[in-house]
């Protein structure tokens, strides 16, 4: 089978859907693997255990886009997970028959579940862990395996959403209280003059333990991309040598992993293919995999030994300057209601009158530039709530502040997402409302996989509507599902900067 069909992220060709090898660079044989490896997870979700819950669970992330390429550890996990049958007549296994509809939402629905893995993976590095959400993850992936009815499926969608935000709360308590509470912080954008290892992806246990192994090392341990918010938390302020963030977003890694100079922790997914100039000095742990590259493990009672990538570093010349300056974040749920009294005085003085969620994640595309221009065009009296990589198109402009409230608010990461439904559910409530969609804010996100669509799936459980995605609306959406809800919930996607301005009355 020298053929494959994915669409399940923002960038799939034209589209419409990758059929030789994906844009994101998986080939044909890993895509169809990963297929393999969800079936198998399916059947396995009929009678599993807890050892096979988690073992799903990780099956989930490692298929999500841009984590694992390795054919060898797919086809590891495909044996872990269902003996029974053979690979081949895994890949031999007919699809449901469905509609184009039955299918939208299918898809939809196990998108939602892959994004809702990742923050339970998460959770569980850290001791936290939530049964419900596992018979749930369990039991939905068996139901799938059969024909269901539109409205079963409209009510597992919904599902989905309300175990989405329970699962994002489940994350939430697992990083503050382990770490602390994000707080404001700014944070170094330049490099310092000693040799250093950059941490990309999402993974904070996997910081803490390389901030504690490395700092007597005469090292210093820099952040990329989804990684930036560790410098948020307090429990981190504490290493001396947690230099700053590097570069920009995932899609930026090439460039700027060859210009670093220091071995890269690779610790979730937002891997691309890997290029020689770096090769040799680039690191995977956790569910990312790629073939050639060296694999850090996580021993039996959890821990991880980094001696090979710290000793690596110090035979490496320091980082090649890309910027100066510092950037400031760590404005999470605890932080703002913290700063609850100045916003409000703000919006009751009518010195702010919109917020604009603006998370989600970046990508290559020119089209994401819209992103840039859009906060550029906001009225001075707009606030941007963002969490994701979607902030890197706008975070470091000077867009200024409104009485000291900086007028981007970074909550974290994409895995932080629940801190703007958080800060949201805030408002209305300190403002009086009764409707969370009477708020002054406008919802317009960017997205590129699944835990945006997790994200999505919860804001649509929460009654949000009017929600704008973009740089398109998913593929795997059938135009009649696309109508429902746009019906139901107003879920738009975007145009241009000028006409949007004036739909979302900013202009």
């Amino acid at each position: 089978m020298d053929k494959m069909f994915c669409y399940q992220c923002q960038e799939t060709l034209k589209n419409e859907g990758c059929v030789s090898n994906g844009v994101c660079g998986k080939t044909y044989i890993v895509a169809n693997l990963q297929d393999a490896l969800i079936k198998a997870s399916q059947f396995a979700s009929k009678n599993a255990d807890k050892a096979m819950q988690i073992q799903i669970m990780n099956n989930l992330f490692m298929t999500i886009t841009n984590a694992n390429f390795s054919e060898k550890d797919i086809i590891d996990a495909i044996l872990q997970t269902y003996t029974q049958k053979s690979i081949d007549e895994l890949l031999e296994l007919e699809s449901v028959n469905l509609n184009e509809d039955q299918e939208s939402l299918q898809e939809l629905i196990m998108y939602g579940l892959k994004g809702m893995s990742a923050y339970l993976y998460h959770a569980y590095q850290l001791g936290f862990e939530d049964i419900k959400l596992f018979d749930f993850l369990t039991q939905t992936l068996a139901t799938l395996l059969e024909e269901q009815s539109l409205e079963t499926y409209m009510e597992l969608v919904m599902k989905t959403g309300e175990m989405g935000v329970r699962a994002m709360a489940l994350l939430d308590k697992a990083n503050t209280s382990k770490y602390g509470n994000p707080e404001i912080t700014q944070v170094n954008i330049g490099v310092g003059d000693r040799a250093g290892i950059l941490v990309s992806g999402h993974d904070l246990h996997d910081m803490a333990m390389l901030l504690e192994q490395s700092k007597d090392a005469g090292i210093d341990i820099y952040t990329h991309s989804e990684m930036l918010p560790a410098h948020y938390y307090p429990e981190f302020k504490k290493y001396s040598h947690f230099k700053g963030n590097y570069g920009g977003a995932w899609w930026q890694q090439q460039s700027e992993f060859d210009s670093f100079n220091g071995p890269i922790l690779m610790t979730t997914n937002c891997l691309m293919p890997v290029r020689e100039g770096y090769k040799n000095r680039i690191y995977t742990t956790g569910v990312v995999g790629y073939d050639g590259l060296k694999h850090i493990p996580q021993k039996s009672d959890g821990s991880k030994d980094f001696s090979q990538i710290i000793e690596q570093a110090k035979g490496c010349k320091p980082p090649k300057e890309l910027e100066r300056g510092s950037i400031v974040g760590g404005f999470a749920h605890a932080q703002v209601k913290a700063l609850q009294n100045k916003v409000l005085e703000a919006v009751k003085a009518g010195k702010i009158k919109n917020f604009v969620v603006m998370g989600g994640c970046d990508g290559r595309h020119s089209s994401r530039e819209y992103y840039t221009h859009f906060a550029q065009g906001l009225p001075k009296d707009s606030v941007i709530l963002t969490a994701g990589c979607a902030k890197y198109r706008y975070i470091k402009l000077n867009l200024g502040d409104i009485d000291g409230i900086p007028r981007v608010l970074d909550a974290g990461q994409c895995n932080d997402s629940y801190s703007l439904v958080m800060i949201a559910m805030q408002l209305k409530d300190a403002l009086g409302l009764k409707d969370i969609n009477e708020l002054p804010i406008t919802y317009n996100i960017a997205w590129y996989e699944q835990k945006a669509v997790i994200v999505l799936l919860a804001l649509l459980y929460l009654g949000v509507k009017k929600i704008h995605l973009g740089p398109t609306l998913p593929a795997f959406l059938s135009p009649n599902i696309i109508k429902v809800l746009s019906e139901k919930y107003q879920l738009g996607t975007i145009s241009n900067v000028e006409e949007d301005l004036q739909h979302f009355k900013l202009a």
